[in-house]
């Protein structure tokens, strides 16, 4: 059985390796072809195909014994496959054919045990930022490594925050809704980001240059009437929230450079299932680069939830 060192050589040589295939088609118009639709559910396009063809590859020839979990083709497992690679080829698609930096790599790598693996059981994650190369590598309980330099922001005031936050796929009202005091608290002293991709702008919280990123769509599904609709009505009859394939990596970077990550309630991401789409499997999150500044961004949810259920009633 490979050893954890070993398993660490491979998550990272995969994040690179599919970074180099997708390098050279940042801001290509020809990668914006659709190609069909993803296991996940999102569309894929032709620069998804190309980082998709790799994954295969890779795995056929460096780690022919783990399974493999994307978003595009779901779960591949060979019969005695021990660990399970969760592997979003490509997070920020849209930027990347933007050609714009915030696009990531994102892979992490878990036991495979009874089928069922959890987000607590992730072992090693790593996110390669695909324009600049800059990447991100976690074991669980032994901290995060990068090529750069790791700081969190120790920032409390939410008038003050640098954060980001996620619209794409989801109705823009009912979520400006839930996050429009901190919209408007942030306007003046600090400032607001929608970036595309959740690896990026969560690992902007281990280099310090964000406070904070919060993704609450789960939790408007599962609390107000009507809202999946309104999901999937945006989503193309999908909802578009985030996967474990968006979250797993960029989770475990964040928790072991020393950042708070819970769901969309403020509880533990621990118990959430790794291997599934659909609304069932997806997560929200409240991410922040500390504990004091974390506590107000869940209390802030809250009131913006209880304002969105208002509306409605």
């Amino acid at each position: 059985m490979p050893s954890a060192s070993d398993h660490r050589g491979v998550v990272l040589d995969l994040g690179l390796g599919l970074r180099s295939v997708v390098l050279p088609e940042l801001g290509s118009h020809a990668g914006r072809a659709v190609a069909g639709g993803g296991a996940g559910g999102d569309l894929t396009f032709a620069v998804d195909s190309l980082a998709e063809s790799f994954l295969e590859q890779f795995v056929a020839s460096r780690a022919p014994g783990i399974a493999v979990y994307s978003e595009d083709r779901g779960l591949v497992a060979p019969p005695d496959a021990s660990h399970v690679l969760i592997v979003d080829p490509i997070d920020g698609t849209r930027p990347a054919m933007a050609g714009l930096e915030s696009a990531c790599v994102a892979v992490a790598l878990a036991p495979l045990g009874d089928g069922e693996p959890t987000m607590a059981d992730v072992e090693s994650g790593c996110v390669v930022e695909i324009k600049s190369g800059d990447w991100y590598l976690a074991v669980r309980g032994e901290g995060v490594e990068s090529t750069r330099a790791v700081g969190l922001s120790r920032a409390v005031d939410v008038n003050r925050m640098f954060w980001g936050y996620g619209f794409r796929g989801r109705p823009v009202r009912a979520v400006a809704e839930v996050l429009g005091d901190l919209i408007d608290a942030s306007s003046v002293g600090g400032g607001t980001f929608e970036l595309g991709s959740q690896a990026f702008a969560m690992t902007r919280i281990v280099t310090g240059q964000f406070d904070a990123v919060i993704e609450v769509g789960s939790r408007l599904i599962d609390e107000i009437p009507g809202m999946r609709e309104e999901f999937e009505r945006v989503g193309g009859g999908q909802v578009l929230n985030n996967s474990p394939y968006d979250l797993a990596a960029p989770w475990l970077c964040l928790t072991e450079a020393g950042g708070v990550v819970s769901d969309g309630w403020g509880e533990p991401l621990d118990r959430c299932r790794l291997l599934g789409t659909g609304h069932e499997f997806q997560m929200s999150s409240i991410s922040a680069s500390n504990v004091r500044l974390h506590a107000e961004l869940v209390r802030a949810v809250d009131l913006g939830v209880a304002r969105l259920r208002a509306l409605g009633a």
